[in-house]
């Protein structure tokens, strides 16, 4: 059911994915009618962040097919990373959190880091501009988990309205001079409990590293939440969105920087005073 939700309606929405996030439970289904459009589902994103006991360290940048985009012009999504669910992959198989009888899946990523503040009166960005700005860049997983499960079946507006899809972020080796390497050079594979499941780089991602960092940084703006030193930004699924199952194990092959391996586990009832994991 699509309507255009009264203040009450977002409240009720935003309230509802919160509490069984914090649960670690499932929802049978969405709760509530389905945002209007892009707009309105930020605003459900916004009233959840200021229910959610922890802070935002950055930002995951999904991509919306052509016939899912709606009068915004959108190509792109954001969906918030917290400090909790920001995890460290030097030093081992890393474990991480997933919805049972949500939506689980990983995917590789490469994730900036930025180094300066961007302006917070500039609300549209170029790939040139952005690739201005100083960033390093890292190789991560992002843990794409809801409470849920048809969460991308049902498309954008819900994906937005539910923190992105986004679940956490394991944040490996930074890649040296990514400005000055070819984005064909930067490839990736993903396994799953060791068989190849998607393989790809930086150029899956439509425009590249420079047109997700561009949208990240319009969006937040005009948001009101421009983007601060510090903040990442993972810049999409390099080889495809990938189901996983608690108790699998997924393993990441940036070639030339390294492998990142992680297993699933079920989500616990979260206490907004402990980290769910070793943070990066």
């Amino acid at each position: 059911m699509e309507t255009t939700p009264g203040s009450q309606d977002l409240a009720k929405i935003a309230g509802s994915f919160v509490e069984a996030r914090v649960r670690g439970a499932s929802l049978p289904d969405f709760p509530g009618s389905i945002p209007a459009d892009l707009v309105t589902a930020y605003q459900v994103q916004d009233l959840a962040i200021s229910l959610w006991p922890d802070r935002v360290v950055g930002w995951k940048v999904g991509f919306i097919a052509a016939e899912r985009r709606d009068s915004s012009g959108d190509d792109r999504l954001l969906g918030p990373i917290f400090s909790a669910g920001l995890l460290d992959a030097i030093g081992g198989n890393v474990g991480f959190p997933v919805f049972a009888g949500g939506f689980a899946a990983v995917e590789a990523e490469y994730v900036l880091r930025l180094q300066a503040d961007a302006p917070a009166d500039k609300t549209e960005w170029t790939p040139a501009e952005a690739a201005a700005l100083p960033a390093t860049l890292h190789i991560g997983v992002e843990i794409a988990s809801s409470p849920l499960a048809t969460i991308n079946i049902l498309g954008p507006r819900v994906v937005v309205s539910d923190f992105g899809n986004n679940n956490g972020l394991i944040l490996g080796r930074e890649i040296p001079g990514w400005l000055a390497i070819p984005e064909a050079e930067l490839t990736c594979h993903t396994f799953i409990e060791e068989r190849l499941v998607g393989s790809g780089g930086a150029t899956t991602l439509p425009g590249g590293l420079r047109a997700a960092y561009a949208f990240a940084l319009s969006r937040s703006a005009k948001r009101g939440r421009p983007l601060k030193a510090g903040d990442l930004i993972a810049t999409g699924n390099a080889t495809g969105i990938h189901d996983i199952a608690v108790g699998q194990s997924a393993r990441i092959s940036f070639a030339g920087f390294g492998d990142i391996t992680c297993r699933a586990h079920a989500a616990k009832p979260a206490d907004a005073n402990e980290s769910r994991g070793r943070q990066a």
